[in-house]
């Protein structure tokens, strides 16, 4: 039986760990869910890799409260890490409005696509190649799972650069781009900041003169931040989220607007950092202060290459005729892999669409596809030996 088929005989089954992971809502920044949907990951991770005849126990790895998952395979050195999450975006009692189902072959759920069916599909190649070779097909994978990455990985970066950088190559789970489900091998680096403007207050009708209004300051500043950008260069420099003052009738004395920033290159990360903390006060008396940093490094193409290159190469056996490939300005765990040197490919999840959105969904069709190329790449890499 090729791997295809065992994926394709896997189907029903990876169908029903999804609903089962689906149905328990994890929405990041809900504590007891997220607990619950460790315990819940933890089971059912579990008992494919016991049915496959790995005995291999899972380490959870509480930081600060939010619970990480974490299987190493084998005794062998590390060599190939599968990068997961199983936190998602959506509320508790999203299931009400947007239930799990499967209609014509699309699956639907919260989180189905951004990305339990991308973990599912990950567990399922490892336990493919484990019940085809024994434990040691697969001595030297991890497999990872985190909680918050939904929320910026505030609590794992550091476990996911620490484990990439003990790895020969990171593959990451996230859902697949387009129809045909291009993998990622860009990805925007993010930075987050806030700038803040400082003023003085004072009554807006009795005498406004004696303040400084931090909301014009601020203005000029939303202004200012476009010359940053940098359209050829593929830098964006937005202003989202803003707040100025505390009530209808006084000059206001603060003023802060949140910036996305989302660029292709280190360098160009660099300089849009330094811009921003060069940035000067227009009115006298106002001061500018600015809060944030970079968050994640781009995965640049580079760092992919090699391991797309590989996967487009056995895309033919798991019975993909074209695997393409794509950047994009979102970011993930991906990137974080790549920051510490680690060859990173993303995009190996589900293929779909409707990420963070009502119609979120799973085309049910690609699914033993995509599930039979991660094992086929997973069982090169560790052919392999010795790629750094």
């Amino acid at each position: 039986m090729t791997l295809l088929d065992s994926a394709g005989a896997r189907l029903d089954s990876m169908i029903a760990d999804a609903k089962e992971l689906i149905e328990c809502e994890s929405p990041s920044e809900d504590p007891r869910a997220i607990a619950l949907s460790a315990d819940l990951t933890d089971a059912v991770i579990g008992a494919r890799l016991a049915e496959a005849g790995l005995a291999a126990a899972s380490e959870r790895l509480v930081i600060d409260g939010v619970p990480h998952l974490r299987w190493s395979l084998g005794t062998g050195p590390r060599r190939v890490l599968l990068i997961c999450h199983h936190d998602t975006v959506w509320p508790l009692g999203t299931l009400a409005r947007i239930p799990f189902s499967v209609r014509d072959g699309v699956l639907r759920g919260p989180g189905c696509f951004d990305m339990i069916v991308g973990t599912v599909q990950a567990v399922h190649a490892v336990a493919m190649l484990a019940q085809a070779g024994g434990p040691e097909a697969v001595d030297g994978v991890t497999l990872l799972v985190t909680g918050d990455e939904e929320i910026g990985s505030l609590t794992s970066r550091t476990l996911i650069e620490e484990e990439a950088a003990r790895h020969e190559a990171a593959l990451v789970f996230e859902a697949s781009a387009g129809a045909q489900g291009a993998l990622k091998t860009a990805r925007k680096g993010v930075s987050w900041y806030e700038v803040e403007a400082v003023g003085r207050a004072s009554h807006s009708g009795l005498d406004p003169e004696k303040g400084v209004n931090a909301g014009i300051e601020l203005s000029h500043q939303i202004l200012a931040l476009e010359s940053i950008a940098d359209a050829a260069a593929g830098t964006t420099v937005t202003p989202t989220r803003a707040t100025i003052g505390t009530t209808g009738n006084t000059v206001p004395a603060n003023a802060r607007v949140n910036v996305d920033v989302r660029c292709r290159t280190v360098a160009e990360q660099d300089r849009v950092d330094a811009a921003l903390r060069r940035l000067e006060p227009v009115l006298d008396g106002a001061r500018i202060v600015l809060h944030g940093e970079v968050n994640r490094r781009p995965l640049e193409r580079e760092s992919a290459l090699p391991l797309y290159e590989r996967a487009a190469r056995l895309a033919p056996e798991a019975g993909i005729d074209a695997l393409e490939e794509i950047a994009v300005g979102g970011a993930s765990d991906g990137n974080f892999a790549a920051g510490v040197g680690c060859p990173t490919l993303d995009g190996l999840g589900a293929v779909g669409g409707g990420a963070h959105a009502e119609d979120e969904h799973v085309v049910l069709a690609h699914v033993p596809h995509r599930t039979a190329l991660a094992s086929l790449l997973i069982r090169d890499l560790l052919a392999e030996g010795g790629r750094r």
